[in-house]
């Protein structure tokens, strides 16, 4: 073989190689520069939408946001899994989650409305009225002022921390009776749509003209009266890591913390910002006054 045929022959098997490596660098690169959060898909628009904004930030980073639910976000990130775990509860609400190897981040307030068919006739619940209806005591829209349809209730699956909210706030700790469950905020909202009599709940960043929203005992379900708690079926939005999160992932939950997230984005997606808060409430659900 010709000696400059040789050169060549050994320049391409270099280039190669170089090529090689530099892909699989790359492709390291790619892995160790993405975080995947799931959990709760009342807090997924937000973090989907942050992920978005960040990534157009930070070239090469990429986040990805799956559903599945508060429950099962909580035992993802317990298992190492994932780098966050999305919630709407406290870990120490969620059975067979020890919260002491957990670090909670706290993103945002999201409030939880109940939503009827825009057919139903109704506009306003007692909360008594709203717990017969979730505990099937009440089965006909005609029995608290509402056209003579039969009540279809839509849950969200037992796991999600929507559905947990609810029953713990709305229903004052009550077990919905058995019906129908949805994986996701969306489904549930949709399907409410499009069936005469039903009820469901979602959080507020899902509300729109679709269905119809009731006040409870006379209180409406706005930002303003989550602040104060004249509203109280609300939760804190948490991302959950371990307890030493990677630097990739502190980066990017305290750019969910910025003002410029909070003041914007929050808002904009139908969430309450942590800083507008007038009061707190403990993972056990006690209310006090933010000083």
């Amino acid at each position: 073989m010709k000696k400059s045929r040789v050169i060549q022959l050994l320049g391409l098997i270099l280039i190669g190689v170089l090529v090689g490596f530099g892909y699989h660098n790359r492709t390291q690169t790619n892995a160790g520069e993405s975080i995947t959060a799931v959990g709760s898909t009342a807090l997924q628009p937000l973090v989907e939408a942050a992920g978005e904004q960040y990534s157009t930030e930070h070239t090469g980073v990429f986040i990805n946001v799956q559903g599945g639910g508060s429950g099962t976000g909580l035992s993802q990130i317990q298992s190492g899994a994932v780098a966050i775990g999305n919630s709407d509860i406290f870990a120490e609400e969620q059975s067979g989650i020890d919260a002491s190897k957990l670090k909670d981040h706290r993103v945002a307030v999201v409030g939880i409305a109940p939503i009827i068919n825009k057919k139903t006739g109704v506009t306003n619940l007692t909360k008594a009225q709203l717990i017969k209806i979730f505990t099937g005591k009440i089965t006909n829209w005609k029995a608290v002022g509402g056209k003579n349809l039969p009540i279809v209730l839509i849950n969200r699956a037992q796991g999600s921390g929507t559905r947990k909210t609810f029953e713990s706030y709305a229903l004052d700790g009550r077990k919905s009776a058995d019906s129908q469950e949805q994986d996701s905020s969306g489904l549930a909202r949709s399907i409410v749509a499009s069936t005469p009599g039903a009820i469901s709940y979602v959080a507020f960043s899902y509300l729109d003209s679709s269905v119809a929203t009731v006040t409870v005992d006379g209180v409406k379900p706005t930002e303003a009266n989550v602040r104060n708690n004249h509203w109280k079926i609300w939760s804190y939005e948490h991302l959950y890591t371990g307890l030493h999160p990677n630097q990739l992932t502190n980066k990017f939950i305290n750019y969910i913390l910025s003002t410029a997230v909070q003041k914007k984005l929050v808002k904009q997606l139908g969430y309450i910002s942590v800083h507008d808060m007038q009061v707190q409430r403990s993972a056990t659900g006690k209310i006090s006054t933010v000083k």
